[in-house]
């Protein structure tokens, strides 16, 4: 289990404690326009993101690992390329709706943190997708296995993502409603399903639309 912030050490705990942290950080970031102010695209973006979701929880909170790290039989870029990979993804172009998905699959593929890769670069591109094309994506409307599926096949093929986030694009990039059941969903994708963020905070009535 990793070593936590909290003095937790039962993993389930843990777990629930992560989501719940994490997303009340999430929304906060949404809230406050944060995530507005940083400069999309960039390393430094994610790293900002990161550590404000997970400052609370875990020491590494906006570090890049030093680690290696691998899913099932995939291993993600080997410690000792992962920054010069990093520099190489920033330079990515990321004006075009398939030059950003390329530049996402790469961070993917990167998967520069210990925990959180995929929550943390989900928010990464919507912020990329918002400055650069003025839509964001409608991740409740992104099926879960279809999604994680296109992301395990991406580093060959990314036709399958790219036709799936095209698919989910909204015009509607302030709108806290698509926010935070964006949020919601996208905590789905890696199982952590046990708190929603309107349970977190109370709906705002003025919602931007």
């Amino acid at each position: 289990m990793l070593e936590n912030r909290l003095g937790i050490t039962d993993s389930t705990e843990l777990a629930r404690e992560e989501e719940r942290i994490s997303k009340q950080k999430a929304i906060q970031m949404f809230e406050s326009g944060f995530l507005d102010r940083l400069e999309a695209g960039t390393v430094q973006c994610l790293t900002e993101i990161h550590r404000i979701l997970f400052e609370d929880i875990y020491p590494f909170a906006g570090k890049i690992r030093e680690v290696n790290i691998s899913k099932g039989s995939f291993r993600f870029a080997p410690v000792m390329y992962l920054r010069e990979a990093l520099k190489n993804i920033e330079k990515m172009p990321q004006k075009e709706f398939e030059q950003i998905v390329e530049k996402y699959v790469e961070m993917n593929i990167a998967h520069p943190f210990r925990e959180g890769n995929g929550r943390i670069t989900r928010i990464w591109l919507d912020l990329i997708f918002k400055k650069e094309l003025g839509f964001v994506v409608d991740w409740s409307q992104v099926d879960k296995e279809d999604y994680l599926l296109a992301m395990e096949r991406s580093p060959i093929r990314d036709i399958e993502i790219k036709y799936i986030l095209k698919n989910a694009l909204t015009d509607k990039i302030n709108n806290r409603e698509v926010y935070r059941k964006g949020i919601d969903h996208s905590y789905y994708y890696e199982g952590y399903i046990v708190y929603k963020t309107m349970d977190l905070q109370k709906k705002n009535p003025k919602d931007k639309k």
